[in-house]
């Protein structure tokens, strides 16, 4: 809740009840035992342990979509790329609903400083680049609607039904799957009875602010990673940066990697990991492993950040659509008429990918057609297994692109 309330730039006080010995007063006067935390009180309205979507509608500012209407476009997601997809499809005069789970800006959102983002040479924070491209898709009235988690996609009638976790519905007559990814977490004993009181996935003022004068360590050697780190160096008392490589360059932006050089305040700490964390009731330090030799030696870091990648969150699509072995979306012509397996038992080529990098078709058969039955124009790469796609009638994603004298826009749809 307090990551949705910072996120989603809602002003308000975070007091803890077990910091701050006068919240207990506050809460007798409200009716609220300690049991029933975390509690929101705004004027006279006292919220019990809601979830984001009971406190979104409480305070009213997000307007629920008409699910009465059958919108031409729904995009699931609202980070950069679901937000890109809503200024298109809407500026084309499409009536444009898109739907997001936590915050408008998804991952990148919670970025304090991107420095390498087309257009802005000064840099900007994520909540800002997100902001300004919320009001651009609201300028061609596309409908924004947050939280609102998705849970399932389906054909019916000729179009596509989303569900969501509330148990509504929306019809459209295509869809854009966006959802981005899930941060991936650290494999340690312990590390759920930390994560929201020492252990965080995103690095932004909420976190600076729970954390500021102590010391802390961040874990990853990407650009994110290194992002969190510069940021939280100007917060707190001292910044660990801890890389399994041996180097940042491997992984890192070159900018990135001459500004954490450049900064006394952060300690960079190569071929090490975490194995241990330490603490009651909050993180009170971690252990750390040399990769290289095993010595162990003690962090007194009262918070750890932790950026090591992500995996695609497409779990509510299987049986849906086609997945590959790792949870990406295939896309394209040829996975036209293949039959449906759980991510994980089946491969296919980076070509196929949602959000991949394109490296050319796969090699047909002898046919000419894929062995599950779509047909190919041209080949660059070694045949490779069938893709995992969906069953007869489900839905798939299929990317076109169609180029006209006057504009250049991506068009993404569903086919049954």
């Amino acid at each position: 809740m307090l990551e949705f309330a910072a996120r989603n730039r809602i002003p308000h006080s975070w007091v803890d009840v077990e910091r701050d010995p006068a919240v207990e007063e506050l809460l007798r006067v409200a009716g609220v035992s300690t049991e029933e935390t975390p509690v929101v009180l705004w004027g006279e309205l006292v919220l019990r342990n809601p979830s984001n979507q009971e406190l979104a509608r409480a305070l009213g500012f997000v307007p629920a979509p008409d699910y009465r209407d059958v919108y031409d476009l729904v995009v699931i997601g609202g980070g950069p790329a679901g937000l890109a997809a809503a200024v298109y499809g809407a500026s084309e005069g499409l009536s444009t609903l898109t739907l997001e789970s936590v915050a408008i800006g998804g991952q990148a959102g919670t970025s304090m400083r991107i420095e390498n983002y087309l257009g802005f040479p000064a840099g900007l924070s994520g909540a800002e680049l997100a902001a300004r491209a919320a009001v651009q898709a609201e300028k061609f009235e596309a409908r924004l609607t947050y939280p609102c988690e998705v849970v399932g996609l389906e054909p019916r009638d000729g179009l596509h039904l989303v569900r969501l976790a509330d148990g509504d519905e929306v019809t459209a007559r295509a869809v854009i799957v966006a959802t981005g990814a899930r941060y991936r977490r650290l494999e340690l004993d312990r590390l759920e009875e930390f994560e929201g009181t020492g252990v965080y996935y995103a690095a932004t003022v909420t976190e600076a602010r729970m954390c500021a004068g102590n010391v802390v360590a961040v874990v990853g050697g990407g650009n994110s990673a290194g992002q969190a780190a510069v940021f939280l160096a100007t917060k707190t008392r001292h910044v660990y940066m801890l890389v399994r490589r041996a180097e940042l360059a491997e992984t890192m932006s070159r900018y990135l990697v001459d500004e954490i050089a450049r900064d006394d305040r952060i300690e960079l700490l190569t071929q090490t990991e975490v194995v241990e964390l330490h603490g009651d009731d909050e993180l009170e330090g971690i252990t750390i492993a040399d990769r290289e030799n095993g010595t162990r030696r003690r962090l007194d870091a009262r918070a750890l950040f932790v950026f090591i990648g992500a995996h695609p969150h497409t779990g509510w699509l299987e049986g849906s659509v086609g997945l590959d072995r790792t949870g990406f979306v295939l896309t394209g012509t040829v996975v036209r008429g293949c039959r449906s397996r759980p991510a994980g038992r089946a491969s296919s080529p980076p070509a196929t990918r949602a959000a991949a990098r394109s490296s050319g078709s796969r090699q047909p058969s002898a046919r000419g057609r894929w062995p599950c039955g779509s047909s190919t124009t041209t080949s660059r790469t070694p045949r490779a297994e069938p893709p995992t796609c969906a069953p007869a009638g489900a839905s798939q994603a299929v990317v076109r692109r169609r180029v006209t004298s006057s504009s250049v826009s991506a068009h993404s749809y569903v086919r049954a």
